[in-house]
């Protein structure tokens, strides 16, 4: 006896990665401790312009912190959600067929970024602020057969903890200047 199923979709099977929580949630605290005073501290001829700029550049950081991962089962996708796609259009697509390693490449801060090389030239980056990002490796590894047992993330956790704190505290203490009625005249 046959079976009549059809076969699942293809993204059935996809994993989708978005950028890791702490780092977003980091990266949209230290946008809001800098930006949030910026308004009460202008002076009155710029304050309508900067009222209007704050939630607009809240929602650009938000659509830069959106970017995505996504695994198929035979390719590879990084880009951004429909909402903000038509704003942020850098992306990139590969099928795994196409790639053909893995480059190392140092940075100024002392880590190790990876472009992913196509066969016949290109290089894209491979991301790795991304949510659940051993499981991603593991299954990229697995899809492309390439050693990444280099690979690891670019910063370690700690240093997006300690930004975060640090973002906390100045958005308390600019809570504490804007109820204590500490705004220049």
């Amino acid at each position: 006896m046959t079976s009549l199923q059809a076969p699942a979709p293809a993204s059935a099977t996809a994993g989708v990665y978005p950028m890791a929580p702490m780092i977003r949630f980091t990266l949209v605290s230290l946008y809001l401790a800098l930006v949030l005073p910026l308004p009460a501290l202008a002076p009155p001829l710029l304050q309508p312009a900067l009222l209007l700029a704050v939630p607009l550049g809240l929602v650009l950081v938000w659509a830069l912190t959106s970017e995505q991962v996504r695994l198929e089962t035979d390719a590879i996708s990084v880009g951004h959600p429909a909402w903000c796609r038509w704003l942020l259009r850098r992306g990139w697509s590969l099928r795994f067929d196409q790639i053909a390693g893995l480059t190392p490449v140092g940075t100024s801060q002392g880590g190790r970024v990876f472009y992913v090389r196509q066969s016949g030239g290109g290089a894209y980056l491979l991301p790795q602020r991304i949510d659940r990002f051993e499981e991603f490796l593991r299954r990229f590894g697995a899809s492309t057969a390439l050693d990444l047992a280099g690979v690891a993330r670019l910063t370690p956790p700690w240093t997006y903890q300690l930004l975060a704190v640090l973002s906390g505290l100045m958005l308390s203490a600019e809570l504490v200047w804007l109820l204590a009625g500490w705004i220049p005249a």
